[in-house]
């Protein structure tokens, strides 16, 4: 199968969980219910994991941060979080710019 930029970034909007900052250590936390952070993650830190992983480069552009994937790959609940091929195909890459793109709100 032969991995493309649109099936990375495919595979970056189904993943599973919410990030937070954990303000006491400094480091993220990924939990799969943004009730279960408790007093230690603000309550506006919380974001969906398919969101964390993206960060914004300008007005609608945005880049797929392989820094950002590493930090939930460090978690090692890949299976959890829904850390597929394309993603793992893509942290291996280090040979290939990350993946820049226009996203956009789709109503469903």
């Amino acid at each position: 199968m032969r991995i493309t930029s649109q099936l990375i970034c495919q595979a970056a909007d189904q993943l599973k969980g919410f990030v937070g900052l954990n303000r006491k250590t400094g480091q993220y936390i990924v939990r799969f219910s943004e009730d279960s952070f408790g007093m230690d993650v603000a309550d506006d830190g919380i974001i969906p994991t398919s969101e964390f992983v993206w960060a914004a480069d300008s007005e609608q552009g945005m880049t797929l941060k392989r820094e950002l994937i590493q930090l939930l790959l460090d978690q090692n609940i890949d299976d959890r979080i829904n850390i597929t091929e394309p993603l793992r195909v893509y942290m291996n890459r280090q040979d290939v710019p990350e993946i820049a793109a226009v996203r956009s709100l789709v109503q469903g």
